[in-house]
């Protein structure tokens, strides 16, 4: 079974209208009908290490954003994954956004909050999967600084995951450079699993956008800081559990709370 994608690093900032601009420019430019879109973390809403815009986030532009990215993949015919802050009855939660061809909308909110995020976001508490049917493939997804914690993305793997989304905002000059390429290099070849790294653009990034094979093997990376898009054809029957199988659970295990759906 082969999956399309694009990863998309774009430009973003606390203008939601704006934002929903750029997604859907970049999603009538890059894709095609059946290709599943990863777009970085937040944006849609907009975001930094602050949450400096959180308490003047235009709802009523964000909901229109939302409108207008869900109408073009039901229009082209394509699957998008896209960061997105989402107001919520209890507050805001740091999410990622399914748009399906067919009006289909899934979400997954952010388990592991950053440290700037705690108690001003509400925090995930469940390691969903994403089913497409056509292509059919199974993603799990991840936000930001949960790359540093493999658990969950082994628990996503186990739940029968193929592809490993990765949507960041990582733009901070002083994480140490090629600490988070590696990262990404290591959850894909121990999981044997895909990986798109989709981060946004600028000039400070710590982590690229990507694209990773079950082995580990980097299938596509950007070159520059600003705006690109990266095409990559995807043979799912790479994927494995040989990896996976092999750990040693007689010595080691860890225990979730609730499990994946």
């Amino acid at each position: 079974m082969s999956l399309q994608v694009v990863v998309g690093q774009l430009e973003i900032g606390w203008d939601p209208a704006r934002n929903s601009e750029r997604v859907v420019a970049f999603l009538r430019a890059e894709t095609r009908p059946g290709c599943l879109a990863v777009l970085p973390e937040a944006a849609l809403s907009g975001y930094d290490d602050e949450l400096s815009g959180l308490d003047r986030l235009d709802v009523r532009a964000l909901t229109a954003g939302l409108t207008a990215v869900a109408g073009a993949a039901s229009e082209l015919g394509v699957h998008v994954l896209c960061g997105s802050l989402l107001r919520e009855p209890g507050g805001w939660s740091n999410a990622a956004i399914y748009f399906g061809p067919a009006g289909e909308r899934w979400t997954y909110r952010k388990v592991n909050l950053a440290t700037h995020e705690r108690g001003r976001l509400i925090p995930g508490a469940s390691l969903p999967l994403l089913r497409l049917k056509r292509p059919l493939a199974a993603i799990g997804v991840q936000l930001c600084r949960e790359l540093k914690y493999p658990e969950q993305w082994h628990v996503l793997a186990r739940s029968g995951a193929q592809v490993l989304a990765y949507l960041t905002y990582a733009v901070n000059p002083q994480i140490a450079a090629g600490v988070w390429r590696s990262h990404l290099i290591s959850r894909a070849a121990e999981t044997q699993r895909f990986v798109l790294s989709a981060n946004v653009a600028g000039p400070d990034q710590h982590c690229p956008s990507m694209v990773i094979s079950p082995r580990g093997e980097v299938l596509a990376e950007t070159t520059t800081a600003g705006p690109q898009a990266l095409h990559a054809d995807l043979d799912l029957a790479e994927v494995s559990d040989w990896v996976l199988s092999q750990q040693c659970g007689d010595v080691v295990g860890i225990s979730y709370q609730g499990r994946p759906k």
